[in-house]
Parts: structure tokens; sequence; C-alpha cells
């Protein structure tokens, strides 16, 4: 997790600090580090190593008040690299933002440069912040122009060219992977693309799960199976919808014990659509782990935009696979529930799943 450089250590006295420290709380990296006289380190208040004795724990603000001290950085949770995550945070969303605002691809060195790093370094940090390379955002990027053309009504050469893409070869090498489907079926709405859905109970009402040939496209909850079949069409108006048969069930199945056990890990592969921005949220999303929780602000920062509070809330509001990309782990910044597609009720019930 990211430092949160709005917490200020001086509200902290050494028991709420050292509470910290037992709960390894992330919330507080970047906060407050703690050092250990018998080990010559310093570390993050959620550092995956042994917990030391009280009486050999001091605490500092800041990596450089630790060092003076005489302390070294640990090297599990790496204090110092936390501590420039903020900074590097900034550094990335002008890199998005310059990538969104060009028209053609603007290749890594210069990224880089525009940020004020070398090459190596800013594809590392790109990738540590995003969990996606500069290379897969910038094409992510140029499928939401394609995205955007065709559903303006531009013809497929028309909008591959008006996206940035030097041949209609390397386009339609990946056409079906980016948008889901043939760039014509696209184009018309998707009209001739099959959908295979089952509906079954679970612990909270109903699921209904959906899968085009790529696999599992919408994870739905709701109170009956007929009212999910509707949200279904309402997402996908113009594809064809079939019914389950036997072969499929082992999938729902799997997909109701992720909803009945959220912590546990599915390796169902998922059709995951959405915009570039959409995308760089829901993968954020799905490394936040069971048990855990973010806020809006925490999440925009994650994704190198700590500005795009509300378009991080409205990305979390689009997300159309609850559980596989658990949004109901994000709250208010007090911590108390936000607004959740299928209820506020279920992301409570989803929230006390994962901590029992």
């Amino acid at each position: 997790m990211s430092p949160n450089p709005a917490t200020n250590f001086r509200h902290l006295d050494d028991d709420s600090a050292w509470q910290a420290v037992q709960t390894r709380n992330s919330r507080l990296d970047g906060a407050v580090y703690y050092a250990v006289k018998t080990t010559g380190i310093y570390c993050l208040p959620s550092c995956p190593a042994r917990k030391p004795n009280r009486a050999n724990v001091s605490f500092f603000v800041s990596c450089s008040a630790a060092e003076r001290a005489g302390y070294r950085p640990c090297m599990r949770c790496k204090p110092a690299e936390a501590a420039a995550a903020p900074a590097w945070a900034l550094r990335v969303e002008k890199a998005c933002r310059l990538m969104e605002e060009s028209e053609v691809p603007i290749p890594l060195a210069d990224l880089a440069r525009a940020v004020g790093s070398s090459t190596h370094h800013f594809h590392r940090q790109f990738r540590s912040a995003l969990g996606i390379t500069p290379k897969a955002t910038a094409a992510a990027l140029r499928n939401d122009r394609v995205r955007d053309a065709l559903s303006r009504g531009a013809t497929v050469t028309e909008a591959l060219y008006e996206a940035g893409f030097s041949s209609s070869g390397r386009f339609y090498s990946g056409a079906s992977a980016a948008l889901g489907m043939a760039p014509d079926s696209f184009r018309k709405g998707g009209a001739s693309e099959q959908l295979t859905f089952a509906t079954m109970p679970c612990s909270l009402g109903h699921v209904l799960v959906a899968a085009s040939t790529k696999g599992v496209c919408a994870i739905l909850l709701g109170d009956s199976a007929d009212g999910l079949a509707g949200e279904l069409r309402a997402l996908f108006p113009q594809a064809i919808l079939n019914e389950a048969d036997a072969s499929f069930a082992a999938t729902a199945a799997s997909i109701v014990a992720l909803v009945d056990r959220p912590e546990s890990q599915s390796a169902i592969p998922l059709d995951i659509r959405g915009t570039a921005f959409q995308r760089r949220v829901w993968e954020t999303l799905r490394k936040i782990p069971a048990g855990e929780t973010r806020s809006y602000s925490e999440l925009a920062a994650a994704i190198g935009s700590p500005g795009a509070v509300r378009a991080v809330a409205g990305a979390c509001a689009a997300n159309k696979l609850a559980v596989a990309i658990p949004c109901h782990r994000i709250l208010r910044r007090d911590g108390s529930l936000s607004g959740y597609r299928w209820g506020q009720e279920r992301k409570r019930a989803l929230l006390d799943k994962e901590k029992s």
C-alpha cells in the first residue's frame, strides 16, 4: 500500500504507534517508522518480519530521522522506497496524462525524460504503481479511442487510424481481445456476440454469471433470477444470451463459492471490459487483500492519480464483476460504508465474511 502522507504522527502517542506495529497496520506506512535496538534496523508498521520486543522499539517520523539515529532500512519492507512512493505517484500521474493527451504513442524514453527519470527506473516504478507497463497502458488508451470512434459511427478503418494505429494489421491482430469481439460486431453494438449465463442461489440472494468465449464478463448479485436476467440484458442489449448447459455449471459454482467465501482465490478467466482508466482501478482493486479496506482517496493515490477520487468512485460503480473485482473493499475516508452497486447490506455482508 502507498504511504498516507495525510496522516500526521504528532497525533499518535507511542501506544497507538505500537498498536499499529502489533496489527501491521499498513494505513500508517509512511507516517511512522519503528526501529529495533537489537537489530539496528527500522521498518514500516506493516512489515511482515517477526514482531519485536516492545522494550527494544523506538518510533520515528521519517526515514532520515531513523537513519540519523544510526538505524538502517529493513530489506523486507523497504521503508525508504515506500517513503518515495507519493512523489512517484505524481510522476506516474503526469506520465498517464501525457499519454492520454497525445494522439500518437510516446516512446518510453521520452516519457521517462518528461518525468525526470531514467528509462529503466521509470518503467519499474510505473509498473509497481499501476500493475501494468507503460506500453500496456498506451495500448489500452488506443483501444479506448477505437471504442469511442466506433461508438460514434466511424468505420473500422477510420477508427483505427484516428486512434493512432500505424497499420490495420497491428490493430486486427489484437482487436478481438481489446474489444471483446470482432470490430464490426462492436460497431453494431455487439449484435453477433453470444453470452452464456446461469443464475444460482447464494448466501447474498442470487448470483448471475455470464461468460463470453474469452471468460466471465459479468457477475451480478440480486434478489431474483428474473431481475438479474433483466440487468444482464440491459448491460449487453445487442448480445445473444444463451442459458447455460451442464458444462457451465462448474464455472457458476466456482463463482458462488467466491461469493460465499470472498477470501478464496479463483483461477477463473475473466473478460474484463472497460476503459484504460477503469482497468487501472480494477486491477488495483484486485490487489487489496481480503479482510482489508481502502478509501477512495487511497485507491486514487495507488493508481497514480491522487486527484481523480470522483473518477475512481465512478470506476468502482461501473464494475460488472462483483467479488472477482472486490469494489466492496472500498469505504469512505471515515471508514463508513459507501455506495455499492448491489446494495449496502450485501457490501456489509461481504466485509463481515472476510473478517470472520
